[in-house]
């Protein structure tokens, strides 16, 4: 992975890397892109989204936690979120991001 980033979505069998990865778009593409466009990678940050989910996407998603405001890791989730690939979990979830920094 390019730019290390530990999503641990606590949500369980729905978070699928394999499926991820062979995602249309690429997810790690997606998340890499995320980063650049709107965090510094160097820094660390985690962010809490609050999302429904349904028919395999996120939708609806708000920050409900970040511990670097001002610094973009909440738009960089948001942004991740678009591509999170959720199985078949459906209804309100919390998704959390760990951005873990010094890339």
């Amino acid at each position: 992975m390019k730019y290390p980033i530990a999503i641990a979505a606590g949500i369980a069998g729905s978070f699928f890397v394999a499926q991820a990865a062979s995602a249309a778009g690429g997810f790690e593409d997606q998340m890499g892109r995320c980063l650049q466009q709107f965090a510094n990678t160097k820094d660390a940050a985690q962010v809490m989204l609050e999302c429904t989910a349904d028919a395999g996407k996120l939708s609806a998603c708000k920050v409900v936690d970040n511990s670097a405001a001002g610094k973009g890791f909440d738009k960089a989730a948001m942004c991740i979120a678009e591509k999170l690939p959720m199985g078949a979990k459906t209804g309100t979830v919390k998704v959390p991001f760990r951005f873990p920094g010094g890339a």
